[in-house]
């Protein structure tokens, strides 16, 4: 698998409006209602996650998630990637929640 490059990342980004490109990461901030709702998304994306043999970087607060997808042993952004970005759009689409703009994991 070899990463995309930063064409075709942009061209496959217009599929998906509400990602963004962070450094080498696809990335989108969400959140929720509740923390159970966030919950029941995460559980969703770990099973797509396995299902499909890649897995997120995530961080979790309460009702906030944030979601970063790349391949590491591609150093870069695959269709990987934008699969399991594909399959989270899917859920969403029946899951009330907010984008968020772009914040920085771990701020204080």
């Amino acid at each position: 698998m070899t990463a995309l490059t930063p064409e075709q990342i942009q061209e496959r980004l217009t599929a998906h409006p509400s990602w963004r490109l962070e450094d080498t990461w696809l990335a989108r901030d969400l959140q929720f209602a509740d923390f159970q709702i966030a919950w029941q998304f995460m559980n969703h994306v770990a099973t797509c996650a396995e299902q499909q043999d890649h897995h997120p970087n995530w961080y979790n607060v309460y009702n906030t998630v944030q979601v970063r997808l790349s391949s590491h042993d591609a150093k870069g952004i695959t269709s990987r990637d934008f699969a399991l970005a594909q399959s989270i759009d899917h859920y969403l689409a029946d899951v009330p929640h907010t984008d968020l703009p772009a914040t920085p994991i771990f701020s204080s």
